[in-house]
């Protein structure tokens, strides 16, 4: 099991605020696994040569597969603690575009609960524990001591960054580390059983009683796979991919009790690393959901 790797409370380096590299020099020294990010907190894209996961990288895998690619190239699997890396000629030109750094929670023992509104604020105050807090440009980042899967939406205002996700990193914050609580881990849950049951159809419910032939492992994973690549093969328009591959797969897959938070994060992970935010994600997922009246 990962150790989760203490956030040191400390004052960055006098050029910490200047030079995206520094600082993720000493986060990575800290054991923080760090990538750069471009403006508008992307990602790097794929290089030519992983352009369309040509190279057999996959953004779902806790590392990018077989892909050998030296680069930053596959959005959060990309984030290491290695300075060589960090430092090496083809991490380059990334840091030279890099408006900021990321961090991967997970791979750090970690996770964020994102909070971007005062209402999620207000809710967190009264129904969280008090952890270390990070004040953000629309609200703040709670950071708990322990993974768990990563889930956006989970309330208004409220996403989850652990594993196989990145968070901008905005310093160091204030407060202590304390243990993730059941009571973020039971917001992923609800928010999985509302995407795999968004109406009421049972097993029994079915023509013929039998089993529901979405639950075939074979015929699920063969979706949830031509999804993804669907995702990551677009070269233009990529919202309206993203939105009717999430609409394809809610009205094949979303009925039957299917779908976890697994397979949607797959496909929000393969839709993030074409350059959609995670808002995105979550907005396209719920308009395809209101779309089929689920």
């Amino acid at each position: 099991m990962t150790q989760p790797v203490p956030i040191r409370r400390e004052p960055p380096s006098a050029n910490a605020g200047h030079k995206p590299l520094r600082v993720a020099l000493e986060l990575a020294t800290a054991g923080l696994p760090v990538l750069p990010l471009r403006a508008g907190k992307l990602p790097m894209g794929n290089c030519p040569a992983c352009s369309g996961y040509r190279c057999g990288g996959r953004p779902n895998m806790k590392t990018p597969g077989p892909c050998a690619c030296p680069a930053p190239c596959h959005g959060w699997a990309a984030a290491t603690t290695d300075h060589d890396t960090l430092l090496s000629p083809a991490w380059a030109d990334a840091w030279r575009q890099a408006a900021a750094v990321a961090y991967h929670p997970g791979g750090a023992g970690l996770t964020v609960v994102d909070l971007d509104t005062p209402a999620a604020l207000r809710w967190a105050r009264g129904a969280l524990p008090a952890t270390r807090t990070v004040t953000t440009a629309r609200g703040e980042h709670w950071i708990y001591r322990g993974t768990m899967c990563s889930v956006n939406g989970v309330r208004t205002g409220v996403d989850i960054k652990s594993t196989m996700a990145y968070a901008r990193w905005r310093g160091h914050g204030t407060g202590t580390l304390t243990v993730l609580p059941d009571a973020v881990r039971a917001l992923a849950v609800k928010q999985s059983a509302s995407a795999r049951r968004p109406s009421v159809v049972t097993v029994a419910a079915l023509a013929g009683g039998g089993e529901c032939r979405h639950r075939t492992p074979i015929y699920l994973e063969r979706g949830i796979a031509m999804a993804e690549q669907r995702i990551t093969d677009a070269r233009s328009a990529v919202h309206v991919t993203v939105y009717r591959t999430f609409l394809a797969v809610l009205s094949t897959h979303g009925r039957c009790g299917c779908l976890t938070d697994t397979h949607v994060a797959r496909l929000f992970t393969a839709a993030q690393a074409r350059g959609e935010s995670a808002r995105h994600c979550a907005d396209a997922w719920a308009n395809a959901r209101t779309a089929l009246g689920m």
